[in-house]
């Protein structure tokens, strides 16, 4: 008996197991297809979050980790009405900064880096924000994600920004299966048609925000639905 079972251990340890996909589950031509479907339903997608210039859309970014949209929209409502540069959020301090964003989560580390990077955009880029990843990346509150955001929306580099929605739906959909958010962004570089680059990030974080929900995707209002190869994918019923 005791012989048996160590047999059976090692036998069941030493089994191959299955590794996660790490390729496509579309061709050239059905990814095609779906980038063609989103441009077709929606030519010029823009992004929820409210800004007037480049400097408002970085701070809404940054202030966006870990919020809803809606929720950042409300909080800088009034903000960016009284500091709409780096010299008036300066001007303004840190505690009011606080103050006005206060209702959005992790608003005090919120509040001190944006009065930080308001600072060093004073001190090291003229009041300017860069168009450069790496400068972008070193303000403070700044990762891969805001950078991309920003170098995308203000500056129409054809950059993918991952959020929680398009990680979700990469992996759900099989389109570019990851386990980092960087993983997929370097899969969806690959595999996107260069035509399609400047505005994929949008379709796909709208696609993931609206229709291919975390909880229950609505597949009845899905234009990709006969491409879709997802394992979680809800037939219609026939009429």
């Amino acid at each position: 008996m005791v012989y048996a079972t160590k047999t059976k251990k090692i036998a069941t340890s030493s089994s191959p197991r299955k590794k996660p996909a790490s390729r496509s589950r579309y061709s050239k031509a059905e990814i095609y297809e779906i980038f063609s479907a989103f441009e077709k339903d929606n030519p010029e997608p823009e992004g929820e979050l409210n800004h007037s210039n480049e400097f408002t859309l970085l701070v809404a970014v940054v202030l966006s980790a870990q919020a809803t949209d809606a929720g950042v929209n409300k909080a800088t409502l009034h903000l960016f009405k009284i500091a709409d540069t780096p010299e008036k959020m300066v001007a303004l301090g840190e505690d009011k900064i606080r103050d006005e964003i206060r209702t959005i989560g992790l608003y005090k580390n919120k509040a001190k880096n944006t009065f930080l990077l308001s600072k060093m955009l004073i001190e090291h880029h003229g009041g300017h924000v860069p168009q450069t990843r790496e400068e972008l990346e070193a303000l403070p509150g700044v990762g891969r994600k805001t950078a991309n955001v920003v170098l995308n929306i203000a500056f129409g580099q054809p950059t993918i920004a991952v959020d929680t929605h398009l990680f979700r739906i990469a992996n759900r959909l099989g389109l570019a299966p990851g386990k980092t958010p960087l993983d997929v962004e370097q899969k969806l570089e690959k595999i996107i048609p260069e035509e399609f680059m400047q505005h994929a990030h949008h379709w796909l974080i709208l696609h993931g925000r609206y229709i291919c929900k975390a909880r229950k995707p609505a597949c009845d209002r899905c234009i990709i639905f006969d491409l879709c190869k997802s394992k979680e994918k809800v037939l219609k019923e026939p009429i």
